[in-house]
């Protein structure tokens, strides 16, 4: 058992993680810096917050439907190529070097800043014609893309995929987020099993990490539909702007 203020660590650094990636996403990388300050190599680390992830989604999905902001039907047509892209993406992550990536991924997510504001409408009210839409061949081949970044690395994973929801699904940003989660939760599973195969994860500090986000979690999706879209966006463009900047290298941890 790890000692006290390693447990006190995990477990805190967990409730912020769990709150921001309910919220938005990115919070995974406070979780891999907390795991390898505390002597875990990167890789390890990759896969070991992966439990954490999955503790902290049944938290959020339990919640998303107790509030009655999740579309289940959509939600399992989606789950099909998103797990499925998320299973190749963990087996490449194993020994593939992520610096290169990391830099495309900080530009993406700048651009996609923009873009809410743009049209900030889309973010906040969705369109219900959208959501009704059958899903189509581009948008299974973009959640294959999705699926796959989050088994490869996951960090952002969840910005992506509330980009997609909204833009491409039509949801607001309550139900989009709803979705995410569900989607996360439902590949998570498969990923992890990779990991465990290849001997990267730590179950210790997994699960202890995972009970600060299961609180993070619980606290995010309380107050992520009391506040309204207008909350969530800008917790969103702060993420943003604070994964961008460490994937562009303008800061370490």
């Amino acid at each position: 058992m790890p000692e006290f203020d390693i447990i006190l660590i995990l477990v805190l650094s967990g409730i912020v993680v769990g709150f921001i990636n309910t919220l938005a996403g990115s919070g995974t990388i406070i979780s891999i810096t907390v795991l390898t300050m505390l002597g875990m190599p990167v890789a390890m680390a990759n896969g070991t917050h992966r439990i954490a992830v999955l503790m902290q989604n049944l938290v959020a999905v339990g919640s998303a439907h107790k509030h009655k902001v999740l579309d289940w039907k959509k939600g399992w047509i989606l789950a099909i190529p998103t797990t499925v892209g998320s299973v190749v993406g963990a087996y490449i992550a194993v020994e593939i070097n992520h610096e290169l990536f990391e830099k495309i991924i900080g530009v993406a997510m700048l651009v996609m800043m923009f873009m809410m504001f743009y049209k900030p409408d889309k973010w906040l009210h969705g369109s219900k014609a959208l959501q009704e839409k059958k899903t189509g061949i581009w948008q299974i081949l973009l959640y294959l893309l999705i699926g796959f970044y989050g088994g490869f690395i996951h960090i952002g994973v969840g910005i992506f995929m509330l980009a997609t929801l909204v833009l491409s699904g039509g949801y607001d940003l309550i139900r989009a987020n709803a979705l995410k989660n569900w989607l996360v939760l439902l590949y998570v599973p498969f990923v992890l099993v990779v990991f465990i195969i290849s001997g990267m994860v730590n179950f210790t500090y997994g699960i202890i990490h995972g009970c600060g986000n299961m609180l993070g979690a619980w606290l995010a999706t309380k107050y992520a539909v009391s506040w309204g879209t207008k909350f969530v966006r800008w917790v969103l463009v702060v993420v943003i702007l604070f994964a961008s900047s460490k994937f562009l290298g303008f800061w370490t941890m």
